[in-house]
């Protein structure tokens, strides 16, 4: 397939949620605009049914993003309530929808049913984008010389953190997550469990198919991880029971098992000339906090308003004028950026130790959260909306 690369004014090279996101809000407001659209997957969504079945939590603040572009997925069970503690110590924290005023703190949604909405609402709009170019099956990279002077490429293909070495500061946790499903009784519909452990988080989070049935996350080291997934399905589950020590109902079955290796990657400059990186290409986060994707899509709708100033008119200096605006974005992105990166990090890191110093401090600071309410709202409001 021939592409009109060098007549584009807008090339995305990856078509997950973040790029696929990005296309949508860019076309939405300013349907002429000529993009090309660099997707590695299949035309056809069939590809999909043996994808990525792991649920994922999408803010509040990403709904609402979602929902702008009717993309938003009908089976995302919402979260009414968080509780926070660590096992052995003192300290815990619940976060409410009510305390900040919401509808919900955040949903789950199975990461597939994600794509395959963003992928429904841009085919809908395609006929009516005319200078739109959706190229499938494309594995090859597209470099920025091969663009017009006043074209911008946004990199959006991020993979996962044992994939990106390439990163300007790459941080290994020594850990692997375990994700899966699980079959529960008794246990709270709209209530999300981050329990610590002396290896990491266990998040037990609500399912899409209803209140029989949960999301796991289970973060561990490498060789804790290898060992949970080897094990007979009764004995995971007793596992799971015995590191959570909680009475949050009964565990009947796991159903699905998955492990990722576990990192922070960072690409501390996300501008060089026109190019711009967003979503997992611009960092990958620790899934302690469930802020990847959220932030990624914070990314992609401020990268879009931003484009749409410089190409909803012509204008002799389209070159220059992007150059400032991709510069400004940066620095409007930096914010949001550093603090959901230090907050994730810093979770990752202290509450996988059990030095006493950090066990006095965590409790400390989970206390407090409890106790002091605007401090509890803050860190809410920056996990549901960022600092867009």
């Amino acid at each position: 397939m021939s592409l009109p690369i060098s007549s584009a004014q807008v090339v995305i090279q990856g078509a997950g949620p973040v790029g696929l996101a990005c296309a949508i809000w860019l076309l939405e407001n300013h349907p002429d605009l000529s993009i090309i659209l660099l997707d590695k997957n299949p035309q056809q969504d069939e590809f999909l049914s043996s994808a990525d079945d792991r649920g994922i939590a999408i803010s509040e603040g990403s709904k609402q993003l979602l929902e702008s572009i009717h993309a938003w997925v009908k089976e995302a069970p919402p979260i009414h309530y968080v509780h926070v503690s660590h096992r052995g110590h003192f300290g815990q924290t619940l976060m409410s929808k009510d305390d900040i005023g919401q509808n919900a703190l955040g949903h789950i949604v199975r990461y597939r049913d994600i794509v395959i909405a963003l992928r429904h609402q841009l085919r809908q709009m395609k006929p009516n984008c005319v200078n739109f170019v959706w190229a499938f099956e494309f594995s090859d990279s597209i470099e920025l010389q091969q663009l017009s002077p006043d074209a911008c490429l946004i990199h959006a293909d991020g993979g996962l953190f044992h994939e990106q070495f390439a990163k300007d500061f790459h941080k290994d946790y020594g850990q692997s997550a375990l994700v899966g499903s699980l079959e529960v009784s008794d246990v709270s519909p709209n209530m999300a469990w981050e329990r610590f452990t002396e290896e990491g988080p266990i998040a037990i989070l609500p399912h899409h198919h209803g209140p029989d049935f949960k999301n796991f996350v289970w973060c561990a080291s490498k060789n804790t991880i290898e060992q949970l997934t080897q094990l007979e399905e009764s004995e995971f589950v007793l596992k799971l029971q015995e590191a959570l020590q909680m009475p949050i109902g009964k565990l009947k079955k796991v159903l699905h098992r998955k492990a990722y290796p576990l990192g922070l990657n960072i690409k501390k400059n996300i501008i060089v000339e026109r190019e711009v990186w967003i979503g997992n290409a611009a960092q990958t986060l620790h899934p302690v906090a469930g802020q990847g994707l959220n932030l990624g899509l914070r990314d992609a709708y401020t990268l879009a308003t931003a484009l749409l100033s410089i190409y909803a008119r012509p204008d002799p200096n389209t070159a220059q004028k992007l150059q400032e605006t991709l510069l400004q974005y940066q620095k409007q992105r930096q914010r949001d950026r550093d603090a959901t990166i230090r907050v994730t990090d810093l979770m990752a890191s202290v509450f996988a130790t059990n030095a006493f110093p950090f066990v006095i401090a965590r409790g400390l600071a989970l206390t407090a959260l409890q106790w002091i309410p605007p401090l509890k709202n803050q860190l809410a409001r920056q996990m549901m909306f960022g600092q867009r």
